[in-house]
């Protein structure tokens, strides 16, 4: 009997799609790997996680791919997989994907050696303190803040001190909704660009690197950043590779987003749950994923 396999969007990507060029895109990587496993003789469909009617119990395997509306719906999708996880088997797993939910993991792996993006949190509620007295403590003449749970820029903001009462009052209302992140802004972003590599079972299978529109400072294609294939240095490679070894269950897939720095690569996000792997740049990967999975399998 060939393998059952949904392939879990969020209801956006379920047909009707609005026919831009970057749904094209995304429906493209997913058929890579619908045709890649179908290939190896699974049976494939696409589908919605918020769809009330789906069976989960007819599929061997949900393989997430872009659930991209699970922070905007986080405490239903964490239901939902506590839910789906006792009915088939999810990839990568419902444990890790509720540990790379929340971005505080970046500490647990800057204690196992990973070198991060220096990062401070905030927990939601606590007293926030003055903003540019954190980033003058710091030394950082220049911040980013950002939600411990987002994703796509969500409240992503810049911080460079020119507005500090306007600043200040964002800042307090942001650590009184939610846990948020600061870290110093750097400059590489803007000359380099972030460097995302795609790690399927545990190896590097290739590499992107996103820049930002002019004006902005965040890659995703939300804010106009724009995608090109790279060549990843041995260096960053390693980085990745450690990251992705020191996660609590290594992931089927990753993408490893790093931004090159003086002191070396420097990990800005770790990416289990729903990350682009940007298949039309290497369309080997799909197949490599699909190898992968039906192997674990």
């Amino acid at each position: 009997m060939s393998v059952r396999i949904a392939l879990v969007n969020d209801h956006r990507w379920i047909a009707p799609v609005d026919p831009n060029d970057y749904a094209r895109r995304i429906l493209t990587e997913d058929a890579l790997v619908v045709d890649a496993l179908r290939l190896r003789g699974a049976r494939v469909e696409r589908v919605a996680w918020s769809d009330p009617d789906i069976d989960w119990s007819r599929f061997d395997i949900a393989l997430i791919r872009q659930t991209w509306d699970y922070f905007e719906h986080y405490p239903e999708f964490l239901a939902w997989l506590e839910r789906v996880e006792g009915l088939t088997r999810l990839i990568n797993s419902a444990e890790l994907i509720r540990w790379n939910a929340d971005k505080c993991y970046m500490f647990e792996l800057e204690r196992a050696g990973v070198p991060i993006v220096p990062t401070v949190l905030f927990p939601r509620g606590s007293t926030p303190g003055v903003l540019v007295e954190h980033m003058a403590n710091k030394g950082w003449r220049e911040a980013v803040i950002k939600p411990a749970v987002s994703g796509g820029g969500r409240e992503t903001w810049r911080i460079d001190g020119a507005d500090p009462a306007g600043q200040q009052a964002h800042w307090q209302r942001l650590v009184a909704a939610e846990d948020m992140l600061l870290q110093p802004f750097l400059p590489e972003i803007l000359e380099y660009g972030e460097l995302s590599l795609i790690v399927i079972d545990g190896e590097t299978s290739h590499a992107v690197r996103k820049r930002a529109a002019p004006g902005e400072f965040r890659v995703q294609d939300d804010h106009g950043g724009k995608v090109a294939p790279a060549e990843a240095e041995a260096a960053v490679v390693m980085v990745a590779e450690q990251a992705v070894a020191a996660s609590p269950v290594v992931p089927l897939y990753a993408r490893v987003d790093l931004v090159e720095t003086a002191r070396g690569p420097l990990l800005m996000e770790l990416e289990v749950i729903e990350p682009e792997l940007f298949y039309r740049f290497c369309p080997a990967a799909a197949e490599r994923l699909a190898q992968a999975l039906l192997r674990r399998d």
